[in-house]
């Protein structure tokens, strides 16, 4: 976490930071995957076993708790399914060249908000 505090000030975040750094949260999500897995060309994500090699991808997950402090898990999406969430996505797509993202890299056009 120290990694992160020169970064958190950067930005001028103030929210409570939580990770799921050294545990198998993203792993029992599928959204993480061990260098045995990437081995085999075929990981488990998004409900699919598609042709990748990476060791992380996108998602997000909704829990409930309840009064007992039993935990439940209610929701997960993955890929473009949470693009719901990243709200430049929906500016973008409302302009003349959309999002008008290299097919080889989509992400490339993203920037912290310092480094425009």
């Amino acid at each position: 976490m120290k990694e992160i505090e020169p970064f958190k000030k950067r930005m001028g975040w103030k929210f409570k930071w939580v990770s799921s750094f050294k545990n198998d949260f993203n792993f029992d999500y599928h959204v993480s995957f061990t260098p045995e897995e990437i081995k085999t060309g075929k990981l488990f994500y998004n409900y699919a076993k598609p042709d990748m090699d990476m060791d992380e991808r996108e998602g997000v997950s909704a829990f409930y708790k309840d009064k007992n402090g039993d935990v439940f898990h209610t929701y997960s999406a993955y890929a473009r399914g949470i693009e719901m969430l990243n709200t430049t996505y929906h500016f973008l797509d409302l302009t003349a060249k959309g999002r008008d993202e290299n097919p080889d890299s989509t992400q490339d056009w993203v920037t912290y908000k310092d480094q425009y």
